[in-house]
């Protein structure tokens, strides 16, 4: 049960808009794209945008948001089930972004999100 890597998702008012942005000034392009959830990348490195409507329900600068990518998503499943962090419904499988993955919030509500690529 070894991480493979760790994507940072950030908080956007525009997806749209921020993918332009950073293409234009960071030189990450985008490989994922719609109006709530954009994916970014430029050599190993890749960056996550997703929108937030800045409630109270759901802050834009209200917390940050880690996404685990690990090799076999199932024995995580078991684990935070066994843990009771998440109930057994709460994974997603076969996401339009080609993941499995679930996710849950800290006492600070920051986001951590579980994620296994289909590639």
């Amino acid at each position: 049960m070894n991480f493979k890597n760790i994507i940072p998702v950030l908080p956007s008012q525009d997806v749209f808009r921020d993918i332009k942005w950073y293409e234009k000034h960071t030189g990450f392009k985008a490989f994922y794209t719609d109006k709530m959830y954009g994916c970014i990348k430029r050599g190993d490195y890749t960056i996550h945008l997703q929108w937030h409507a800045d409630t109270e329900d759901d802050p834009l600068l209200g917390g940050s948001v880690l996404r685990l990518i690990v090799e076999n998503i199932h024995p995580w499943i078991e684990e935070f089930v066994e843990r009771k962090t998440i109930n057994r419904n709460k994974p997603v499988m076969n996401t339009p972004w080609n993941t499995h993955e679930f996710g849950f919030f800290d006492l600070n509500k920051n986001g951590i999100f579980i994620s296994q690529s289909l590639d």
